[in-house]
């Protein structure tokens, strides 16, 4: 436990340029205070010391306002940067080298007991005010933008941004699948993902691009009735002059 800690304040000259020293870091960065006091309220929590377990995190959230339920697993060189409003729920596990901003939720979506809350693999980077929500798995170096919410895995080192958060990879095929789809006369369906064929957002686009074609259909058929009707006007004139020089009309008598 003494070893994690020593990491844990070290780590912070590596990732934040305004430490300086470290009595500064020791006495000033509530985010190592909360590690420290979750590192001891863990091992109680092992001892199946609940009660104590959950007064000493109570303790900690009260002096540092970072919330990390006990029987979170936390791994070595984790650094929680001003860490004010972040919530770490009780079946929470994360890895070795991540990096938590303030305001950061990693919560469960589920009242059942078991598993309900996130995994971060190594590495992971999760911005300011995101959400982390339910059983997921973030991969190894993934890293989670600034507010986004989270509710399905993300692969290892992808980038995932946006309510709900989506990955910036998928967002490019997506487009350049739609550029494509825009050079032929009717834009494909299955420009996103088969897995989020009932996702709104999915059937809100494929309704957008059946408008769009019904669009260019009536288009069409307006430009159509035009030609027409001025085919008709012709064919009337045709037949009044053909009239006026029949020898046999009524009127020629």
């Amino acid at each position: 436990m003494f070893n994690h800690i020593k990491e844990d304040i070290s780590i912070v000259f590596e990732r934040d340029p305004a430490a300086r020293t470290h009595f500064e870091v020791i006495t000033t960065y509530p985010g190592v205070h909360a590690l420290i006091f979750h590192r001891f309220s863990h091992w109680l929590w092992q001892q199946h010391f609940y009660w104590f377990a959950r007064f000493s995190s109570h303790i900690g959230r009260w002096l540092t306002g970072i919330e990390i339920h006990p029987g979170a697993t936390i791994g070595r060189r984790v650094f929680i940067d001003h860490g004010m409003g972040v919530v770490i729920g009780e079946t929470a596990v994360i890895g070795d080298d991540c990096t938590l901003y303030h305001g950061v939720t990693l919560g469960g979506t589920s009242w059942n007991k078991g598993k309900r809350h996130p995994t971060l693999e190594a590495g992971v980077v999760i911005g300011a005010g995101a959400k982390v929500l339910g059983p997921i798995i973030i991969g190894a170096g993934a890293k989670i933008g600034s507010n986004a919410v989270v509710v399905k895995d993300v692969p290892a080192n992808a980038t995932a941004v946006g309510i709900p958060a989506r990955i910036l990879e998928e967002e490019k095929a997506n487009k350049e699948a739609k550029e494509a789809a825009e050079k032929t006369s009717f834009a494909a369906y299955a420009v996103g993902n088969d897995n989020d064929q009932f996702n709104p957002e999915a059937m809100a686009k494929a309704l957008q691009t059946l408008l769009e074609h019904s669009k260019a259909q009536e288009t069409k058929l307006a430009a159509l009735t035009l030609q027409l009707q001025a085919l008709s006007t012709d064919a009337t004139s045709d037949s009044e002059v053909a009239t006026a020089f029949d020898v046999n009309s009524p009127t020629k008598k």
